[in-house]
């Protein structure tokens, strides 16, 4: 027992830790390696602690050892009979199952139990697979053969029993792609990569080159694009990048010019408008998966098998739609690098991210690349605001999505936008919404530019340019701005609506103002929502990863006609 720790362990593995408590800060950044924060309220948070929170902190080098050290340090009451059990049940079986490969049979993997005092456990397991007939047997009572195509199936099925593989089967090189990071960019500048971005990549590939799966966890704005390019560079292979959108896969291809020797002849981009098969080859999750009718097949799909890839990389990972996870389940063999800023999913398929891209491998602190100038520091405000009575009464009518949508549109949330443009004039603002009636109304009383799913990709490039360069000081934009678009002077974000309780959305919004200001200025970001509603409970939802990585958000009560 320890009666001045800062967290009340519980016995189903939820940690509550007090926030006034003068601990809090350390605590928190030790949770936030193997559990995560469901709930903030005032005086607690509430995390939990999960089997994959676990096999995540195991692949990045945590023992069941440390863990249960942190956390009876920081335990006011001691840990409850049973939860030290159960924590060290979990990480312990992170290794317990490898796979590798069948010296001289290369279409036969192997399946080893290692794992001590469960006799039978991999026969029971096995009873279990859902995998096809004839592509697996049990040689005995601690090894697996099976089909070497069912590598990335077999691996989602003991994840899902509660197993995670370590895959140790080795990855094809893929063809030989030479290349070198230039020293110096097109505009006079030095590069090299920062430290961080250093160690991402080297715990990526791993010792003597022969890692190959997994996820890199960085902040938007920390350079995660760079990560991939020194991957790349450190395999000097083709390379197969998906994104989210084309304007990142245009970024993506300027990175690529700028930063490397690769020739632009050797960098092709896959999207609606072209489809370039090149030894480097940017497309998106969007064309991949696009078919005209449902029960058509993904003609695109088969950009997976086009060339002899050495590596795929899964920018936005957390973003990836199902057709593409089991396309991944098919390539195994390939080397996968997931970038993202988090690995919350709102699906809930974290667990298939883990199996079939890889486990953490890499992550900061947001607040360590704040503290170190590497992101912008950040002042977040939530602004409560009332709304008005004929408002008000649809509000209280209303049921279900439509009584959130209702207090995301209040109208008195134009008045504050106004006044935040007031208070921030001189600065590259960012308008963002969910509802497109919102968004057309407050770009109209404002006289700003706004860009949406439809908005043609030449003008997105015109307006998003514009703003680089500092013609355009405001610009509303929808949620295709939500991910890999880069303008690193904006400095304000203004969020009037959103996905529900998307933390993930929360996360990436922030994002678009973290990149470090060239006059080494703050950065702001507001997010503006009815009071007493939904929409208030929701907000403190979304806030959840945010309010894990250390940020605060200050709230202040608004009424129409007071000052913001």
């Amino acid at each position: 027992m320890n009666e001045t720790g800062a967290c009340i362990v519980q016995r189903d593995l939820t940690v509550l830790l007090e926030k006034e408590h003068p601990g809090f800060e350390t605590a928190r950044e030790q949770l936030s390696h193997y559990a995560e924060l469901v709930k903030s309220p005032a005086y607690y948070h509430t995390y939990r602690i999960t089997p994959l929170t676990l096999w995540h902190a195991a692949s990045c080098g945590f023992t069941a050892d440390r863990v249960l050290e942190e956390l009876t340090s920081m335990a006011r009451y001691g840990l409850p009979s049973g939860a030290a059990e159960d924590i060290r049940r979990w990480i312990d079986r992170y290794g317990q199952f490898k796979l590798r490969p069948v010296p001289g049979e290369p279409e036969q993997l192997e399946l080893e139990y290692n794992g001590a005092g469960e006799f039978g456990l991999l026969e029971r397991v096995a009873a279990q697979l859902v995998l096809p007939a004839g592509t697996w047997n049990l040689t005995d009572e601690r090894h697996l053969r099976l089909s070497a195509s069912k590598r990335g199936y077999l691996k989602q099925e003991l994840a899902r029993l509660g197993y995670p593989v370590l895959d140790e089967a080795g990855y094809h090189r893929g063809r030989t792609l030479e290349f070198a990071f230039r020293q110096e960019l097109p505009e006079g500048r030095p590069f090299r990569l920062r430290p961080y971005q250093q160690e991402a990549v080297s715990a990526f590939a791993g010792k003597a080159d022969d890692g190959g799966s997994g996820v890199v966890v960085l902040p938007c704005g920390a350079g995660k694009t760079v990560v991939g390019l020194a991957a790349m560079e450190q395999f000097q292979c083709e390379t197969l990048i998906l994104t989210s959108n084309v304007t990142s896969v245009r970024q993506w291809i300027s990175e690529l010019t700028s930063k490397t020797t690769l020739p632009a002849e050797a960098i092709g981009e896959y999207s609606g408008e072209k489809k370039q098969v090149k030894p480097v080859t940017v497309s998106t999750y969007q064309i991949l998966t696009h078919r005209t009718r449902k029960e058509e097949g993904f003609k695109h799909m088969s950009l997976f098998n086009e060339r002899d890839w050495g590596l795929i990389i899964y920018d936005e990972v957390h973003l990836l739609p199902a057709p593409i996870f089991r396309a991944t389940a098919d390539i195994q063999a390939t080397r996968r690098l997931g970038l993202t800023a988090t690995l919350i999913r709102e699906d809930g398929c974290e667990r298939d991210v883990f199996s079939l891209i890889g486990p953490k491998r890499y992550d900061v602190p947001w607040r360590t690349l704040e503290e170190s100038g590497f992101i912008a520091q950040v002042d977040c405000q939530e602004i409560r605001v009332s709304m008005p009575e004929p408002h008000l009464d649809r509000y209280v009518m209303a049921e279900g999505r439509e009584k959130f949508r209702i207090a995301a549109e209040n109208p008195y949330k134009n008045e504050i936008v106004r006044r935040l443009l007031d208070r921030h004039r001189g600065r590259q603002v960012l308008i963002i919404g969910q509802y497109l009636d919102q968004l057309q109304s407050i770009a109209r009383d404002l006289q700003v530019p706004l860009i949406t799913g439809s908005t043609p990709q030449a003008e997105r490039g015109r307006l998003f340019q514009a703003f680089r360069e500092g013609e355009l000081p405001v610009l509303a934009v929808s949620k295709v701005a939500n991910f890999a678009v880069d303008l690193p002077d904006a400095s304000v974000a203004i969020q009037i609506s959103g996905s529900f309780g998307s933390r993930q959305e929360e996360a990436q919004r922030l994002g678009r103002i973290l990149r470090p200001k060239r006059d080494g200025g703050r950065a702001y970001f507001y997010t503006i929502v009815s009071e007493n509603t939904r929409e208030q409970e929701f907000a403190l939802r979304r806030q959840l990863f945010l309010l894990e990585q250390g940020y605060e958000y200050a709230v202040q009560r608004e009424s129409e006609g007071g000052e913001a």
